[in-house]
This record gives C-alpha cells, structure tokens and sequence, in this order.
C-alpha cells in the first residue's frame, strides 16, 4: 500500500492479542473481523476529517494564512476536495490488517514536512481500542 498507513504492534496489548488467538483457536478466519475493523476504521477516520483533530483528540494546528488565502474551502483543515478521507481504504492478508490511503500526501500530513507542520489523522484513539476489542468479542461469541 503505498501512501500513507499505520502499523500497530499488539505486544502489549494482551487482551487484543488473547482474542484474536481464541478466534484462531476456534478454527475461524481472520478475514471478517478484519474487515469489521477495516470498515469500523474507515468510518472512524472519515470523522477525525470532520473533527479535525488528531488521533488522542488534540486540534490539527491552524492553517498559515498563505494556505488560507488559497482554498476554497478555507474553514476546513486536510479537506479541499475530500480525495483524502475517500481514499481511506484497508488491505488484508493471512494474519494482518493494514489500513491507510494510497494519496502520498497523507504521509506529508501525518508526519510533517519542510514548512507543512504534523497533522496527524492516522492511528488508533482510545475509544477506537475499545470498540475493537467489542467487534473481537462478538465474533469470538459467533
């Protein structure tokens, strides 16, 4: 996937790492509860645009005024024409779940560079563990 993605290291995080090994236990595939995250995460994400705020709830720093005096849509921040949020998209394979966007300037957002500061939209907010953990448990309960 090239752009823009995260990567989250479950070692650590027992209870993630408990249900998804239950769920291979029980002989299931991967594949659905990880495209119930995907399609959770997409979601989730869509909003953090809307919100305009990163992934632990802190406000995207404010646009420069020679940004501003460019857009067209000068009262959002990483929305001009939407491409962004609509290219969120997730991938799966045997054993992981990678989620992200193909546009490369979504890496220049989330990470900064030259006179562009750090807006970071990618990654897992609080809540969001919380509600994988939920979509987890119902397809350990399934």
């Amino acid at each position: 996937m090239a752009g823009s993605f995260f990567v989250t290291d479950l070692r650590g995080q027992k209870t993630i790492v408990n249900a998804l090994k239950q769920i291979l236990r029980q002989g299931s595939e991967l594949a659905p509860v990880f495209s119930d995250i995907g399609e959770f995460l997409i979601e989730t994400h869509q909003q953090r645009f809307i919100d305009m705020q990163a992934p632990d709830g802190t406000p995207w720093e404010p646009l420069a005024p020679e940004t501003l005096a460019k857009k067209q849509r000068p009262d959002r921040i990483l929305t001009e024409t939407g491409i962004l949020a609509d290219t969120l998209n997730y991938q799966i394979s045997n054993n992981q779940l990678l989620f992200g966007t193909n546009m490369e300037y979504g890496a220049t957002h989330q990470f900064g560079r030259d006179e562009i500061p750090e807006r970071p939209w990618l990654g897992l907010a609080p809540f969001e563990r919380k509600e994988i953990l939920l979509i987890l448990r119902d397809h350990l309960e399934d």
